[in-house]
């Protein structure tokens, strides 16, 4: 770097030395030969200033860390572009709307490791899919972000049995974070719900959501046989995390515990298969994403589904376009929740370099600034990780949405802890097992 301040430190000297050369000249032309009466102390600085240009030209070729100390204008002309540093990022679909309004801004910022800008290359996928891809390595991303730490902790534990060693690891804040946070919702036509359970579920939720849909009668038994059967819908757990994480609440629910699910609880328990097996067995079909969950109810109202589990950021962001169709929306929190927290984690495998990981850390710094974790919230109904941003400011959907029922204070609602990878997997073969179509 000494080579390099000694050159800034000549280049503006020099600009005025050639100005009064070129002013010289001209005289001298006019009177004797330029040769011959240049000053030889000239001549020296002449020929530093064109060795160190050669040296940092050379440098800048040989280390594109170098480049941004060449002259602009010659540089621009002589040195090649540095090739850019892409980093890949598998996504949950939730995600797409803001990374791709967001992906614009990180890059325009022109970030650089090493010389080389870098750029965001991304592909969206199903949570389960993105991480089943990385162990049988049909895909190598620099990060993987599904929607839920829940597939972390599975590809954590199944990484290590594969290869011997985890790709990833949650607990490592420096590679593993999450950015943007919803949590699990039921979304109802209010007609329905408050026939059903009337303002407030209450503590029974899911027991009480189980018995009326094995029931044969259906609303019959709740004086309204003109409305058929309760239809219930959530997405594929294979497929989908919020089919997954709605399994696991329902499976929470049943043992009516927070924390500790085991094996056991799902493999040897014929009392809780059946009720399990009975419930799920009465949805008709599962669709494969959330967001086309949503699009389906509120496009063909009551007649396809009464209620559904989305996420909150996903009921939000379709709220206005259910709004003069079937009726009201209204959205219940289930007594105990549980957290889709959207994490970004570096990936530790051999086709992540030291400077890919470093790139990738810019990107995640990028997502965790205020003004992009706003976006997030105002535009998409995310709840930002920033603590500084404000569930309630005016214009958040927040307010737009409260007589809906959203909730910007869920500090009430006790969240479960999910169990080990191992157990997750286990839950997700046992429904596979008996209800995958």
């Amino acid at each position: 770097m000494f080579l390099v301040n000694v050159y800034q430190s000549l280049t503006l000297f020099f600009f005025l030395i050639d100005y009064l050369m070129v002013r010289f000249t001209y005289f001298l032309l006019k009177k004797v030969s330029w040769m011959t009466h240049t000053s030889r102390l000239n001549w020296v600085f002449l020929i530093c200033f064109a060795l160190l240009s050669i040296a940092v030209f050379v440098a800048a070729l040989l280390f594109p860390a170098f480049r941004a100390q060449a002259p602009a204008p010659l540089r621009d002309l002589i040195l090649p572009a540095p090739e850019p540093m892409i980093i890949s990022v598998l996504y949950s679909t939730e995600k797409a709307g803001w990374l791709a309004e967001v992906i614009d801004g990180f890059e325009a910022l022109r970030p650089m490791v090493n010389g080389h800008p870098v750029q965001v290359e991304v592909e969206k996928m199903g949570s389960r899919e993105m991480y089943l891809a990385v162990l049988d390595g049909t895909r190598k991303p620099d990060i993987i972000s599904p929607a839920s730490m829940l597939q972390i902790a599975i590809l954590q534990d199944q990484s290590t049995a594969t290869f011997g060693a985890p790709v990833v690891n949650m607990a490592d804040q420096s590679t593993c974070r999450s950015v943007v946070t919803t949590p699990l919702v039921l979304v109802a036509w209010e007609e329905r719900a408050q026939v059903l359970w009337g303002s407030n579920p209450g503590p029974d939720l899911w027991k009480d959501l189980q018995s009326a849909l094995v029931d044969p009668a259906g609303w019959s038994s709740y004086g309204h046989p003109d409305w058929g059967y309760i239809k219930f819908g959530h997405t594929d757990p294979l497929r989908s995390n919020s089919g997954f994480m709605t399994i696991l609440l329902m499976t929470y629910d049943y043992y009516g515990k927070t924390n500790g699910l085991t094996a056991a609880n799902i493999t040897s328990n014929p009392a809780y298969q059946e009720w399990f097996l009975d419930f799920e067995q009465s949805i008709s079909q599962f669709e494969y994403s959330t967001g086309p969950l949503m699009e389906k109810m509120i496009a063909y109202g009551p007649s396809t589904y009464d209620i559904v589990a989305v996420y909150e950021a996903t009921a939000i962001e379709q709220a206005q376009n259910a709004v003069g169709r079937y009726g009201e929306l209204h959205v219940y929190y289930p007594p105990v929740t549980v957290w889709s927290d959207h994490p970004f984690c570096i990936l530790n495998a051999e086709w992540v370099t030291p400077e890919k990981a470093e790139a990738s850390k810019l990107f995640i710094d990028y997502l965790l600034r205020p003004e992009v974790q706003e976006v997030a919230l105002m535009k998409y109904g995310f709840r930002p990780v920033e603590a500084s941003i404000a569930l309630d400011q005016p214009g958040s959907p927040f307010n737009t949405y409260s007589t809906n029922g959203f909730k910007s204070d869920l500090s009430g609602y006790p969240t479960i802890q999910p169990a080990s990878g191992d157990v997750l997997n286990i839950l997700l073969e046992f429904w596979a097992r008996n209800i995958a179509r």
